[in-house]
Parts: structure tokens; sequence; C-alpha cells
């Protein structure tokens, strides 16, 4: 897949964000006064239990619209995991006027349905984050090299040996593929033993994992436990309360992966809690979906894509974060800021890290 990849540098490419209120979801939210502006832009986002999508995703994508655009209007939906809603929304945004709709899909398998109807309406179609077949432009992350730079960290971070325990994404969401083939395709070349069959978490819920690690810790004693895989860092936390709540110790716990650099996550690795995530980063994602979405809504040319399964692309570089690269990787892109990082509970964690 990465040769049809053209890489977008990620650091550096952070934007400050200000400050931005958070909205609560269900209902369409405009960015603009104006209700009867021709200028529709529908964004749809598949849930609010991973945080990035409230936190970023869609703060920076509708202040950079306003910022590029005064007379457009943002429509705003979150589906919260459920495809019904989601294809309700769909309709909604349609009905709304929407010229260009934004579509990250709770099933991006399932979603062909909602992008023919979009289109049929006459609105372009981006597939954000998750691919989709039949869009008119797609943008993410180099999802399977995800996977990979997350299995190595915890391959690495073993010694290349012992016993861990998979946890991927939801089977719905076509990113989770990704990211487990290109997991695997590690872990099938290293010396480390999958200790119990992988699982497919259903909605990335924290709550799922935690259940899981806790059904394990009835299998296998802590001591086999020398690592997990979890595909993101909703998981890692639950996987973490697992395993503490099974008497492991937070100074004892196994290397854990994660993903979408969230809060609690690098400040768990600035605890030493969590191996490492990985920064896909908002900015550069909401920024260009934000722009292409202004391009097209005015009938102007998107820019220079490339191709990913047949459709023009924007597709971008993952970072690793670990506890020795948090200045470089989060503070100085702008991410979160030394303060927000550094709460009293993790004062001391964080003068260790030379991060106070």
């Amino acid at each position: 897949m990465s040769s049809l990849i053209r890489r977008v540098a990620v650091i550096g490419a952070a934007v400050a964000l200000g400050s931005v209120g958070l909205v609560a979801c269900g209902s369409p939210n405009d960015s603009a006064s104006s209700s009867d502006n021709k200028k529709v832009i529908a964004l749809l986002l598949p849930e609010s239990k991973t945080t990035r999508y409230e936190a970023f995703d869609r703060p920076i994508f509708e202040k950079k619209v306003k910022e590029l655009c005064s007379d457009c209007t943002v429509k705003y939906y979150n589906a919260d995991q459920d495809e019904n809603k989601q294809s309700q929304q769909m309709d909604s945004a349609i009905s709304a006027g929407a010229k260009v709709i934004v579509l990250d899909p709770v099933n991006g398998a399932g979603a062909g349905g909602m992008v023919k109807a979009g289109q049929d309406a006459g609105a372009k179609v981006i597939a954000y984050d998750r691919f989709i077949k039949g869009v008119d432009f797609y943008m993410s992350f180099d999802n399977f090299t995800v996977g990979k730079l997350q299995a190595e960290s915890l391959v690495n971070a073993m010694g290349n040996k012992g016993g861990f325990l998979q946890l991927n994404g939801a089977p719905s969401d076509p990113n989770a593929a990704q990211f487990k083939a290109g997991a695997n395709s590690v872990f099938k070349k290293s010396n480390v033993k999958l200790l119990a069959p992988a699982y497919d978490n259903p909605d990335w819920s924290p709550e799922n994992a935690q259940k899981y690690v806790t059904d394990q810790l009835s299998k296998f004693p802590p001591s086999e436990i020398k690592g997990v895989y979890a595909a993101n860092d909703g998981q890692a936390g639950g996987v973490v309360a697992a395993l503490t709540g099974g008497g492991v110790a937070a100074n004892a716990l196994p290397p854990i992966t994660g993903q979408d650099a969230e809060l609690a996550a690098v400040q768990r690795i600035i605890a030493g809690e969590q191996y490492m995530t990985i920064f896909k980063s908002y900015f550069i994602e909401a920024n260009t979906a934000a722009e292409v979405a202004v391009k097209l809504v005015n009938k102007n040319d998107p820019g220079q894509t490339t191709d990913f399964e047949g459709v023009p692309s924007f597709i971008f570089d993952p970072v690793v974060v670990l506890k020795e690269n948090v200045k470089e990787t989060i503070v100085d892109t702008g991410l979160y800021t030394v303060d927000q990082i550094c709460t009293p509970d993790y004062a001391d964690a964080c003068k260790a890290a030379g991060l106070s």
C-alpha cells in the first residue's frame, strides 16, 4: 500500500486551536448565522466515546471553514456509533442543502448507500479518516503503517519474547482491519506469542477492553502477560484498569500500546503506565478536510491528490509517541501544553521525564 501513498509530514503541521468550547452532539449545529445560506458543508462523525472527535476533529474543522469561508455554514452530526442514526443524519444533511458532505462512517463497508444518496443530490462526498468505496475524495493516515508501528514498538519493548494479548478495533471500522493487518505483519515475523484469540472490540469501548482483559486474568496469571496490543488509547485505558484491578502494581504494568494521543494516554505514558501511542495529527487531517471542502463548495480544484483504491486521496504520516519524545511530538506540535499534561497527579512523573 505504501507505494501508492504520497506522504505528508505531520510534525510541525500543527496550528493553534485557541479557545474552542465543546458542544453536546446529537443535533446539527450551525457555525454561521444564515440558515438559508447555499454554501452548506456537512460534517458527519461516527461516535463520541473516542475523545478526539469532539475535542479536536470537529472544532478544528469548524474553525478552519469559518476562517476560509465567511459565508459557509457547517452542519454537524454525531452518530453515537449507530448506523441507522447516521443514515438519518445523512438525509438531514441532504435536506439542509449540503453541497459537500464530509463523512466519517460508523460502518465503512455499509456506507455506500449514504454516499450514493449524497451524490445523487448533487453533493461531493469526502470519506474522512475511514475509507468508503465510491466517494469523491478520501483522507486519512497510512493505517497499515499505524498497526506496524504499534506492533514494532510492542515487540521491541517485550524484548521479542513472551506472551501478549491483542485488542483490535471494531470490525465495522475499515481502519481497524488495516491496523490489524499492519500489526499482524509484524507479529508473524516475531517471537512473541499470542496468549488468547485476538479480540475485535465491537465499539472500541474501554469498558469492553477492561472486561476482556479481566476475563483473561482468570486464565493467565498476570506474570504471563508480557505485553498488550491495544489498538487505541481508550482500550489501553481499559487494559490498565483491568490489570491494576487484578493486582498488578501501576509501576509493574507490561508495555501497552495505543493510538490517538489522548491526553489521558499521554499522562499514562509519562507515568510509565502505557508504553506508547500513535499521534495522527488532527490538525493536518481536519484542516485539510476543511480546506478541500471549502474549495469544492466554491467549485474550485481541491489540489494535488494520490490514488488510494481508485479514489483521489490525501494520505498523512502517523507518529510514534514515547515517554522520551512527548515534548517533541505532543507539546511542540501544540496538541497539549505542559500544564495540561502535568497536573498535580503527574507532577513528579513529569519532573522525572524532564517535562516540568
